[in-house]
């Protein structure tokens, strides 16, 4: 039997208020990465206003996942955020700083590759 795959009628809110109300997990994945990238979990709580989803993996594979960036102190980085709408919270996957060589500038758009 297959479990429905809940997607939020507004994604971005969503996410918003389960960080504003601290219903968040950090993936051990994410644990492991925040220090190695200087990206703190306070940055991701700070900046939550300015978080803006620039891609989405709907069938990722445990929960509709979606890509954002986000700005704290002019520093531009990017995390992928997985909601689980039964559950009521969200799990941050991964971070990074995005790579310039990937991304068009503003990093909201993936280069193609030439």
């Amino acid at each position: 039997m297959t479990i429905p795959r809940l997607i939020p009628d507004n994604p971005l809110k969503f996410i918003r208020r389960c960080i504003k109300r601290r219903k968040v997990f950090w993936t051990y994945h994410v644990n492991m990465r925040l220090k190695m990238r200087s990206i703190s979990r306070e940055m991701i709580l700070s900046s939550v206003n300015d978080l803006e989803i620039i891609e989405q993996y709907l069938e990722d594979k445990y929960f509709p996942s979606y890509l954002m960036i986000s700005n704290y102190n002019k520093i531009d980085y990017h995390l992928l955020i997985a909601v689980d709408v039964t559950g009521d919270n969200v799990r941050v996957v991964t971070t990074y700083l995005p790579n310039p060589q990937k991304w068009e500038p503003g990093f909201k758009i993936r280069r193609k590759n030439k």
